[in-house]
């Protein structure tokens, strides 16, 4: 097997497929016209600062100061949202992760989007197109279980038997460079989403690697 790494630890929004733009953002502007329509919404842009700096969950809360009723309405609003909107994948990188399985590779994934929708985006590819990840781990409620805490990455490791340097995590945002930290795993920044200065900087800073295309990462991953 010619790889640099035997498993792949992928984010999916924003690394895999361009959800933000499509459904994220756009089920934001609707929770804030129902919840806080006096208070206009924050520019795409800013949105994924937002997802940076506080994370969404903090500016949800603090920022934005929802109460445990609100929260549960903007939570339905956002899966209804994923439900009904499919989100296009980076072209390119199914086709990358179909060569890194073909080569021996693992492809897992570790995102806050929840299991059943991440499967729903990959069962949307045609079936020439078609490709599964070996394993997902989505939203929990235990935030023990979830990004950035490490559980999901050590399950991975577990259920393959791997070692730390045979799995590298690919993320677009700061919890997942946490999680690699805290579980002792290499991280490469998935730049190609989008090019906010700070986040660009951090994400450079604290990665071993950072791409701003999938050409180059799978130039790197692919050897």
């Amino acid at each position: 097997m010619d790889l640099r790494y035997r498993c792949l630890i992928l984010d999916h929004d924003d690394t895999a497929v361009d959800s933000t733009s499509v459904i994220h953002y756009p089920a934001h502007v609707e929770i804030m016209r129902q919840l806080r329509p006096k208070i206009e919404p924050v520019s795409l842009e800013e949105w994924f600062r937002k997802n940076f700096e506080p994370g969404i969950m903090g500016y949800l809360k603090t920022d934005l100061a929802f109460t445990p009723t609100e929260m549960e309405l903007e939570f339905s609003i956002w899966r209804e949202y994923n439900l009904k909107l499919i989100p296009r994948f980076y072209a390119g990188f199914i086709n990358l992760l179909q060569e890194f399985k073909k080569k021996g590779g693992i492809v897992t994934v570790v995102s806050h989007s929840e299991v059943d929708i991440i499967n729903t985006h990959y069962q949307s590819l045609g079936k020439d197109d078609g490709f599964s990840p070996d394993k997902i781990f989505g939203w929990s409620d235990d935030e023990s279980k979830r990004k950035p805490s490490p559980y999901p990455v050590n399950q991975i490791l577990s259920k393959f038997g791997l070692q730390k340097e045979e799995a590298l995590i690919v993320d677009d945002l700061r919890p997942g460079v946490e999680m690699a930290k805290a579980a002792g795993v290499a991280v490469a920044a998935a730049g190609w989403a989008h090019q906010i200065p700070e986040i660009r900087s951090y994400m450079e800073e604290n990665c071993q690697y950072y791409f701003t295309d999938i050409g180059n990462f799978r130039s790197f991953i692919l050897n």
